[in-house]
């Protein structure tokens, strides 16, 4: 009976056991039978009713969650199977187990003997002729006639469908061809047949080949056999039940055998003409396309980008070796209780070529969801936990086994290779409409071809930023003069001589000649006049925010005032992974202090601010795309100012959106406005610093995944005045670090980050944690605010536009006294002056930017200063009018308006109040 519910399962039906039994001495409920067989357990003992109560079984139907007429119940007890009959359910008496087998196998339409894991009843169609098969075996295999021969079919696979045949004490697998019209050179047994064969002779562990019939008039289709080889198979790649230590011995397990099969002399083993010698991917492209277009249903976006995008952009180097083609996990059959591979299946796509190609395919499981539907991932898991390689740790320990080169392009083998999935699921469900598919599920996965082109763009991406931050660029000029010029046009003067593959558009043939970088005296008042590659950027985050962002900014506005709200939204990890993947990550570090675009796309504040903008339309943009502050203000510091090992410690974790961190200045007891103010204490003592003091308004500091403070006291009040300051990184774990309160503005707490009260008493941190020197804290937080204040204007700029959109799209759908607010005069006028106030602040803001692109900081403090009193002002004028027209609803958190204007006019506040902006510009001026 056991092998029968096995069966069952494998069907995907559900199983239950109801039982009148008892407890044990010790509290044990006595059920002495595999509890995992079974997915419902109803007993008597722990639910106080016992067969042949009616109200067990309805308890037992309830939990199964079905009807009493979709039931089988089997007991061998007549006035149980009677009570269960006048419920409806179907029944059948046990009296002698076989018979009773026998007679759910007519119930249920499928056999329930010969259990095998992995492997169902076979599926109608795709049934095969048993005689003709039978005649077969008698012929090339030692098989009698009066032997019984049963099948099942192998449940997981797509393609080429595959059975187990049982003969007695024997068992053998034949997989064989789909039945039909089938594409051009798809399916093709015979080289299976050939490279299994071939291999294995070299001493690569694959299943022994025994027959292979050509002849379609045995079962309708080619098929070959082969010894079944029984060990385990990994369906989930996270491998439950297994230890850490385990679970990396069997990646790399599968990483040797890889490397094995990989090494086999082509020649020696025959297979020299088994597919052409190099070109390898651009041919793959090319079948790959055919195959596509051949069984294509519908466009998909992503997919045409996709197909422009990888023939443009091929490896120049490949080398030539036996290629799997279809290389992961769950093809492999792993020795009982040792990490070794015993044998490698499922060879329909091998040939000869690239072998990163397989290398690429075998970590697909690494950025797929564990959900995944076709094949399970390890996405969002925390592999350093589970004990499984990272994709780069697997890349990196195939490179060294074989002795090569670290891969630096492997994400055009990932793009690849999502590419060629997306194309395989695409086949997969054409052929499943013409009911030719040999899964069942081949119509669910056939339509995710189109999430699989989406990762395989995701890819292309990677790759166009890795060699876009690869170029050699220039820094820009930093002479005394402030002079500049305009620059609007619709084309940048020269085209670059490569850019990032951001988009489907290649523009890496542009001339040689080209500038990297914008020339000196270009001020670009417009996204059209940006450098073609930082045209692409913007482009693609318009998208980004278009399609992932504003539809989620209800639900995270709504998370923001639940009870919920202290811990981050679960969709902004999600997003953030989703942006570095696009790579839409650290936009913000400007040119200057990363000359090299090591740790972003190599922006300068200009090309920036354009960018920034169109991120300060949503609240919660620039956290998604590592832009957010504190944390650009706190990276720079470390950029800056770090040390390698402050470097190391902290900044990777920031750079990477692993970690958040606060900003510790302002203190409640004195005018923070002047930072000399400040009286927090940092004494030295030994090799370490004790602080001292309390601090307010710092922002991010009850967000959980804060981990660091950047800290601003006094080492020295005897000092000059303006080198009594110091900071210090404070680790937020650190003994005597507590955060009192979270403070509002307007009410909203703005959560998860907040705003926090904090108490430093007696922190103890090391000596080393001190940036750059004693007495510098003044001149570093003098260099942080520059950039600071200029990304808080340029995203108030975006919520000037976003509110000024947002009202234009309210006037003209709502109507008061006759006719639509759009015609009213007193509205037309707010319009105007909106988009009038927005222009003039714009203007302003990238004239700053462009001055501390071209003259430096210090010279462009004048008009960083103006921004900094000009655009909150500005931005909270124009919210103002939008929230009057929509009226109350400006006021509720059904739309940004709110929030826009509690955080503008908290700007005008922070990093300095307006009135300390105002008289810096007033002193320069008179010094003019």
């Amino acid at each position: 009976m056991s092998a029968a519910i096995l069966c069952i399962r494998a069907e995907g039906l559900k199983t239950a056991v109801l039982s009148n039994n008892f407890y044990l001495q010790h509290g044990h409920s006595y059920l002495p039978l595999d509890r995992t067989q079974f997915h419902v357990i109803v007993e008597s003992c722990r639910e106080g009713l016992c067969k042949p109560d009616p109200r067990i079984y309805r308890l037992c139907v309830d939990r199964l969650g079905v009807l009493p007429e979709e039931t089988v119940f089997l007991d061998d007890v007549g006035q149980n199977v009677k009570a269960a009959a006048q419920l409806g359910l179907r029944t059948i008496k046990v009296e002698d187990p076989a018979v009773a087998v026998q007679e759910l196998e007519g119930l249920l339409g499928f056999p329930l003997r010969g259990f095998v894991p992995g492997t169902r009843a076979v599926r109608r169609e795709m049934d095969i002729p048993v005689d003709p098969l039978r005649q077969y075996l008698q012929s090339v295999l030692p098989l009698s006639s009066a032997e019984s021969l049963t099948l099942r079919q192998f449940s997981h696979g797509q393609s080429n469908p595959t059975y187990l045949l049982n003969t007695g004490e024997r068992h053998l697998v034949l997989r064989k061809k789909p039945p039909g019209a089938l594409l051009p050179s798809a399916h093709a047994v015979e080289r299976e047949f050939r490279v299994m064969k071939a291999l294995g002779d070299a001493g690569v562990p694959v299943p022994k080949v025994l027959a292979l019939c050509e002849d379609p008039s045995v079962i309708g289709t080619p098929f070959f056999l082969m010894e079944y080889c029984p060990g385990r198979i990994f369906k989930d790649p996270s491998l439950p039940g297994l230890r850490p230590d385990e679970r990396r011995e069997v990646y790399q397990a599968m990483n040797r055998v890889l490397c094995q099969i990989h090494s086999a002399d082509i020649s020696a083993v025959g297979l020299q003409d088994y597919g052409k010698s190099g070109n390898y991917i651009e041919r793959q492209v090319q079948t790959w396309t055919k195959q596509y277009r051949a069984s294509e249903t519908q466009r998909i976006p992503a997919m045409e980008r996709v197909l422009e995008w990888l023939p443009q952009h091929l490896p120049k180097h490949e080398r030539t070796a036996v290629v799997h083609g279809d290389f992961r996990l769950d093809n492999l059959i792993f020795h009982p209780e040792k990490p070794e591979v015993l044998a490698v299946l499922d060879w329909e796509l091998s040939t000869l070529g690239d072998p990163i190609s397989d290398l690429a395919y075998s970590c697909l499981a690494h950025y797929l969801h564990p959900d995944f539907p076709v094949l399970k991932g390890l996405s969002g898991c925390d592999l350093p936990e589970l004990g499984i390689p990272t994709a780069e740790e697997y890349f990196t320990l195939y490179s060294s086994s074989m002795g090569t080169e670290p891969i630096d392009n492997w994400n055009y083998y990932m793009a690849f290779s999502f590419f060629r999935v997306a194309a395989i699921l695409q086949g997969v469900y054409k052929r499943s409409l013409r009911g030719q598919a040999s899964s069942a599920s081949a119509e669910v996965t056939g339509k995710l071809a189109e999430q699989m082109a989406e990762l395989a763009w995701d890819f292309a991406v990677k790759e166009g930023f890795r060699v876009f931050k690869s170029i050699p660029v220039g820094k820009p000029g930093a002479g005394p003069t402030r002079g500049y010029r305009a620059w609007s046009g619709q084309q940048w003067p020269q085209r670059l001589t490569a850019t990032p593959e951001h988009c489907a558009a290649d523009l890496s043939t542009s001339s040689k000649t080209s500038p990297p970088h914008p020339a000196k005296g270009h001020l670009v008042i417009s996204p059209d006049g940006l450098r073609p590659p930082v045209q692409e950027l913007y482009r693609h985050l318009q998208e980004f925010m278009k399609k992932h962002i504003y539809p989620l900014e209800q639900q995270l506005r709504d998370h923001q005032v639940s009870e919920d709200r202290w811990s981050p939204h679960p969709a902004m990890e999600q997003l953030k992974e989703k942006a570095k993947s696009a790579g839409l990550w650290n936009l913000f570090i400007p040119l200057e202090v990363d000359p090299e675009g090591r740790l972003g796309p190599g922006l300068t504040n200009l090309e920036y601010a354009h960018l920034c903008e169109t991120m300060g339309r949503s609240l919660y943009a620039p956290e998604v795309f590592n832009c957010s502050a504190p944390d650009t203000g706190n990276m720079e510091v470390l950029i800056r100012y770090g040390t390698d090992q402050q470097r190391e410690q902290w900044l990777r974790s920031l750079l990477e959106g692993e970690m958040r961190s606060c900003f510790a200045m302002t203190e409640p007891q004195v005018a923070s406005s002047d930072a000399t103010n400040i009286e927090a204490s940092i004494t030295e003592d030994g090799d370490s610093y004790i602080l001292n003091d309390q601090k307010w308004w710092t922002s991010g500091a009850l967000d959980p995944r804060c981990k660091l403070c950047v800290f601003m006291g006094k080492t020295d009040p005897s000092a000059p005045r303006h080198q009594q300051q110091s900071m210090v990184l404070v680790p937020m774990e650190t003994a005597g670090v507590k955060v009192l309160r979270p403070l509002s503005v307007y009410g909203i707490e703005d959560a998860p980050g907040g705003h926090g009260e904090l108490v430093f008493d007696r922190v103890r941190v090391p000596r080393e944690n001190l940036l750059l020197g004693p007495g510098r804290g003044f001149e570093i937080a003098q260099g942080r605010l520059g950039l600071g204040r200029i990304h808080h204007c340029m995203r108030l700029i975006g919520h000037s536009e976003r509110s000024l959109e947002l009202m234009k799209e309210r006037v003209k759908s709502r109507v008061a006294f006759g006719k639509p607010l759009a015609e009213q005069g007193t509205i037309l006028a707010d319009i105007a002056e909106s988009r009038m106030e927005i222009e003039q602040a714009r203007l302003l803001v990238l004239k700053a930017a462009h001055l501390m692109d071209t003259v430096g900081n210090k010279v462009a403090a004048p008009e960083i200063s103006m921004i900094k009193a000009v655009t909150p002002s500005m931005a909270l004028r124009v919210i103002d009018r939008a929230i009057q027209a929509f009226g109350a609803a400006g006021l509720s958190n059904d739309y940004p308006l709110a929030l826009f204007y509690s955080w503008a006019r908290a700007l005008r506040l922070a990093d300095g109040p307006d009135e300390v902006h105002r008289a810096a510009v007033g002193k320069m001026e008179l010094r003019r």
